[in-house]
């Protein structure tokens, strides 16, 4: 588990993912934030325990994984009382039309392909933490 804080973040970001290579790419792209923190686990389980203590705005995570199966770690997020509220973004390599639509289906807020746009990614975790705050904020 990394973490990359900024002085004063606005948001945490969590991005679970057994890659080494993705994880580069996201802590390189991340760290160009000034309003994001990002915290990293590189499987399932360690990604479960972090999100519950850090209760990210939202959590990227990768469908491959070393050691649970991504729905596994969805599962695990929307049984927890304390990380069920938590927008996840499933990154894939499988680009099969029922596997997206299956992933949205099972509560993925959001489902990209690989290999995805970087902007793509961005407005996502963008809209994404927009929507929670606006939603905290309405309360």
């Amino acid at each position: 588990m990394h973490e990359i804080s900024t002085s004063s973040p606005e948001h945490t970001l969590l991005v679970i993912g057994s890659d080494p290579a993705n994880m580069q790419l996201m802590t390189q792209l991340i760290s160009r934030r000034d309003d994001l923190t990002l915290l990293t686990a590189d499987n399932g389980q360690d990604g479960l325990n972090l999100a519950e203590t850090s209760l990210p705005g939202v959590v990227v995570l990768d469908t491959s994984l070393s050691d649970l199966r991504a729905s596994e770690v969805l599962k695990g997020l929307r049984r927890n009382p304390h990380t069920s509220h938590i927008p996840v973004i499933a990154v894939s390599a499988d680009a099969c039309a029922a596997h997206i639509q299956a992933g949205l289906q099972a509560g993925f807020a959001r489902y990209l392909t690989k290999p995805y746009k970087l902007t793509d990614l961005l407005e996502a975790i963008d809209r994404l933490l927009s929507d929670r705050q606006t939603k905290v904020g309405a309360c």
